[in-house]
């Protein structure tokens, strides 16, 4: 790629200088004296004048050579200089160096003078009648009108124009602005990322490994006359490592490797983004074989139908058609191959998923308990760990974590050791970097009254033992009555024992009874009940609008779901329900109430039951605020049977 040209105000400056500088050396004369006008009139009345040029405001005159004694005193017809010249000195102009006098030799300085004109009427007939050579000359400002009407207005210009370019974007230059922003990686990256540093993703790492096979050996698949997918799309949730692994196919293939983000073709200027596309195409057909990696595709492909309603034709949608044509125009056997990133897949345009395009879509999901493992394994190479790490059990604690998330849980926990100047990064680390993750920062120095407190306890014991003693709900690991995060002044860690993907009615009762169990234990203890549990409410009626809109689980309406299409998988987004006639809506508001009530009274009967575990587990966490699952099976015994977790972890922060 050829290096950019960059244009610099040093330029422009040493330009300008160097004009000011010519004009001084070759058209500007030597510096001359200035006389007053009386003295020139005298210097004329006594014949001491050879010849003067007559200018509008200026007087330039080239005076007659004079002999002096030798006692030094002035001959006769020599005029003296008057008393009050100053003997300030001016620029002769060019053409009084050059030939205008009489002989062609150049005359000295000391004979040359100005004196500012002013008005005399008389003084062309005096110069006539002393025989003094006068000539006029209008006056020639050619420099000074070229530098106030030219330069001067096209230097302001290109710097304001310089200005606002990079306002608009960051290093933009005169030519550039519809040049590609792709940043390139080159085979001899020092930050080279190969299959080995991708974790947790095997099943997409398969599928793009077919991808690097046809870049390393195209005869493979071409001599039976297969033709590699042109577009590779990765969907997935944010933070699975769809870059990584489009990086490190490109590693892996020893070929350039072109990165830029949908939002890139996108300016304020109509056509830079088309213009763009096809900047960026004409460099990969340059450097094929190689890789173009799309990131947040949706930022230039979304559905051209949604924009119809405003009045369509918009530059994203110019840029999108113009993308789909270069799609079309490359040979599939130049070696190009184009990938495509997005978490928002049903957004995009149908034109860009149809075969030719972006026809082969890799799911790169959350990983699993064993990828955690090896993920925990990957971020963990350059850090000095205690021999004592578990990446088994910190795995088992990260359920639904993805590959960014625990790249960060591992850094805190690096950071956490280095703050207590520690030898090694240890299993506690770990620990408090997920509390750190998950809950929030610790904040100890928070002042919280005696009552305050007393009522997050209770209401974190209900949790624990509702939790801990409820079938379907999942194991309680940690329990903290110190403030974390925003607004959270305590919390109940609950983790699932093993990866779940499918969950029973009953289990989804039992998490609802755990999440209610802090204000069945306000109210138990206190007669009332606090603003403690409003983020426990939240996911109460979450689960049980799922239960009777998604899964089907009414018993009035069953076997029936009420979700539109097009909802999206990966942002954690609700599902968006259909438009219900009102007969329909307050039945499920109905029995909504109903599960609610029902799981509410279970959870209150059950901390009767156990008001002595309350009492004690209440008083345990006022005596030390954090508790782990030993101190919860020492008070509670062991746990429920048949108590499994699925793999979103459920921690409840309970703001009091």
């Amino acid at each position: 790629m050829k290096p950019q040209q960059k244009f610099s105000l040093n330029y422009y400056l040493f330009v300008f200088f160097t004009i000011l500088m010519l004009e001084s050396i070759f058209f500007s004369g030597t510096a001359v004296k200035e006389i007053s006008y009386n003295h020139f009139r005298n210097m004329l009345a006594a014949d001491r004048i050879q010849s003067v040029i007559l200018e509008s405001d200026r007087i330039f005159g080239l005076e007659k050579t004079t002999k002096t004694s030798g006692t030094g005193a002035t001959e006769k017809g020599a005029v003296k200089p008057s008393s009050e010249f100053l003997p300030a000195r001016k620029k002769a102009p060019w053409h009084l160096n050059f030939n205008l006098f009489s002989g062609s030799k150049k005359q000295p300085a000391e004979q040359q003078f100005v004196v500012i004109r002013l008005s005399d009427p008389s003084l062309i007939a005096d110069l006539q009648a002393h025989g003094v050579d006068y000539r006029g000359k209008i006056d020639s400002h050619w420099l000074a009108h070229f530098l106030s009407n030219w330069i001067l207005p096209m230097v302001f210009f290109v710097l304001l124009w310089r200005f606002f370019l990079r306002r608009v974007g960051k290093g933009a230059g005169f030519l550039d602005v519809g040049k590609n922003k792709a940043r390139i990686y080159a085979v001899d990256d020092s930050q080279k990322v190969t299959f080995e540093d991708v974790a947790g993703v095997e099943e997409a790492v398969e599928e793009v490994k077919e991808v690097v096979s046809f870049l390393k050996e195209p005869d493979r698949y071409t001599r039976l006359g297969a033709k590699l997918p042109k577009g590779i799309l990765l969907v997935g949730p944010p933070g699975t490592g769809k870059t990584l692994l489009a990086r490190a196919v490109a590693g892996e293939a020893d070929v350039p490797f072109f990165n830029l983000s949908g939002s890139d073709f996108v300016e304020m200027f109509v056509g830079v983004g088309a213009a763009r596309v096809r900047d960026l195409f004409k460099d990969a057909k340059d450097k094929a074989p190689c890789i173009i990696f799309i990131d947040e595709l949706d930022g230039v492909g979304k559905n051209r139908s949604q924009g119809v309603a405003l009045g369509g034709n918009d530059e994203r949608e110019n840029t999108l058609n113009q993308l789909l044509s270069e799609m079309d125009g490359f040979d599939p056997q130049a070696g190009i191959i184009i990938m495509g990133a997005t978490n928002r897949p049903e957004v995009l345009d149908p034109a860009l998923l149809r075969p030719g395009r972006f026809d082969r879509q890799i799911l790169v999901d959350r990983p699993d308990l064993k990828g955690r493992i090896d993920i925990f394994s990957v971020h963990t190479r350059d850090l000095i760990l205690d021999d004592h790490v578990d990446f088994h059990n910190l795995a088992a604690e990260t359920p639904g974590f993805a590959g960014a998330e625990i790249a960060n849980v591992c850094n805190e926990a690096a950071l956490l050791a280095s703050r207590k100047e520690g030898a090694a990064v240890c299993q506690a680390d770990f620990q408090d970097a997920i509390e750190r993750v998950v809950a929030g920062l610790e904040k100890k120095n928070k002042l919280i009254n005696s009552h305050e407190r007393k009522v997050v306890a209770y209401h974190e014991s209900g949790h624990a033992i509702v939790g801990h003693l409820t079938p379907g709900a999942d194991p309680v690991q940690k329990v903290s009555i110190i403030p974390r995060g925003i607004g959270a002044l305590g919390y109940t860690l609950q983790t699932p024992l093993e990866d779940r993907f499918l969950m029973s009615r009953s289990e989804l009762m039992g998490k609802i009874k755990g999440l209610l169990g802090g204000r069945a234990a306000e109210e138990l203890v206190f007669g009332e009940v606090s603003t403690g549990a409003a983020n426990d409410l939240e996911k109460v009626a979450d689960i049980v609008r799922n239960m009777l809109t998604v899964y089907g689980m009414s018993t009035q309406i069953p076997n029936r779901s009420l979700v539109e299409k097009g909802r999206n998988p990966f942002l954690d987004q609700g599902p968006v329900a259909q438009r219900r006639s009102e007969k329909l809506e307050a039945l499920i508001d109905r029995e909504t109430q109903d599960i609610i009530d029902a799981a509410y009274q279970s959870a209150r009967q059950l901390l009767a039951d156990h008001r002595t575990e309350l009492e004690a587990m209440a008083r345990l966490l006022l005596e030390k605020e954090k508790i782990d699952a030993q101190d919860i099976r020492s008070v509670l015994g062991p746990v429920a049977s048949s108590v499994k977790g699925t793999e979103n972890a459920s921690t409840s922060r309970n703001v009091a």
